[in-house]
């Protein structure tokens, strides 16, 4: 693989690992960092690299090829899928918008907020910004 992915898993945070590289490879994506046709790490070299189980990766790649973000064949491996990058950049966006306020939620929630408190957090946040 020609691109060097610099992919990393917080341990401290509440999300997922498998949800924390999916996050990681389609922000690559939509960076265009990984263009299309670019060979990903085999699942198993990634999960020993980054010290995860090989369905931890096999669920992010399997996620990842769901949107449509990459492909994987036998024999191939998995690569970004054509047509991927700059021309999916307002639905990348979208996703990773919805991705943000779910993050969001899940680290207010671990702090012991109801959807009240959540609401209100975001909606001071709103405002203090000038959105």
């Amino acid at each position: 693989m020609s691109t060097t992915l610099d992919l990393r898993v917080d341990e401290g945070d509440p999300t997922p690992p498998y949800e924390q590289l999916r996050r990681q490879v389609a922000g690559l994506v939509a960076s265009g960092d990984l263009p299309a046709g670019e060979r990903l790490p085999p699942v198993r070299q990634l999960a020993a690299d980054l010290g995860l189980a090989a369905g931890t990766v096999a669920r992010t790649y399997r996620e990842l090829e769901q949107a449509g973000l990459v492909q994987t064949r036998r024999g191939a491996g998995t690569r970004v899928a054509d047509g991927v990058g700059a021309t999916l950049s307002e639905d990348v966006r979208r996703h990773r918008v919805e991705e943000a306020a779910q993050d969001a939620v899940r680290r207010l929630r671990s702090l012991g907020a109801d959807d009240e408190a959540i609401r209100r957090a975001v909606d001071d946040a709103l405002h203090g910004t000038g959105a």
